[in-house]
């Protein structure tokens, strides 16, 4: 497939999942259809030191507008992101792939990274 589309079925254990991820393949389906795995060509990665913080982001970062954890909510962030969007009415983080992420993020695998404004 020139899309990057591997392979349909499989499991959502965290054993294939991880196993997946190391070989760059993840899972990414809707709902009523199998478990799709991808690997397209080229894959974006991102490396966090190679990241640019321009000026204007530096400076709302110094007014302390938002307050940044790392797994303090990551059902919730997942639950946020797994709502549908204005575009389209489906999303590819079904109920099972949110149970899947979950035990990820229980075996320590998984982190979510939150943006708080005000007290919250």
């Amino acid at each position: 497939e020139p899309n990057g589309l591997l392979a349909a079925g499989g499991s959502l254990e965290p054993e294939w999942i991880l196993s997946a991820y190391r070989r760059g393949i993840f899972p990414w389906y809707e709902a009523g259809q199998p478990i799709l795995w991808w690997s397209p060509d080229p894959r974006s990665v991102l490396f966090p030191a190679d990241l640019h913080v321009s000026r204007s982001l530096r400076r709302r970062l110094r007014r302390e507008e938002f307050r940044v954890t790392a797994d303090r909510a990551f059902d919730a962030v997942l639950a946020g992101c797994a709502e549908p969007r204005s575009y389209t009415d489906s999303t590819w983080i079904t109920r099972d792939m949110a149970r899947a992420y979950s035990r990820l993020h229980g075996l320590g695998h998984a982190h979510s990274f939150e943006a708080w404004s005000g007290e919250t």
